[in-house]
């Protein structure tokens, strides 16, 4: 019998995709711009390249891996990023329209269409 997941509070209204450009909101990161990585819907996060960097101490590894301090990048809450407009690189939110018999994502502050 299939597992199936049970829907998260955020995960009907998740309007962000891997490789949107977004602003963070709130926290260390805050105004800062970078691209989804990835996005973990059961957490309701997005992974942001090169945002909320945490140092990691990692002990070396019985099977002659090193050990020592390493990046590694943490996940933002979706409520604590926004989409930047494709005009102004600013936040905006995201609607959604029927163009051409498909359903397109555009940003509300402009009204342009996201790829």
């Amino acid at each position: 019998m299939a597992q199936q997941t049970q829907q998260t509070k955020y995960q009907a209204k998740f309007r962000l995709k891997k490789g949107d450009e977004v602003v963070v909101l709130t926290g260390a990161d805050k105004g800062k711009k970078g691209k989804i990585d990835k996005v973990d819907f059961k957490r309701n996060a997005v992974f942001v390249a090169g945002l909320n960097v945490q140092k990691k101490h990692t002990r070396p590894g019985a099977n002659g891996e090193a050990g020592g301090i390493f990046d590694k990048v943490a996940s933002i809450h979706v409520s604590n990023v926004s989409l930047a407009d494709p005009k102004s690189g600013k936040a905006t939110r995201i609607g959604h329209k029927v163009e051409g018999g498909s359903k397109v994502r555009f940003a509300k502050a402009s009204g342009q269409t996201i790829a």
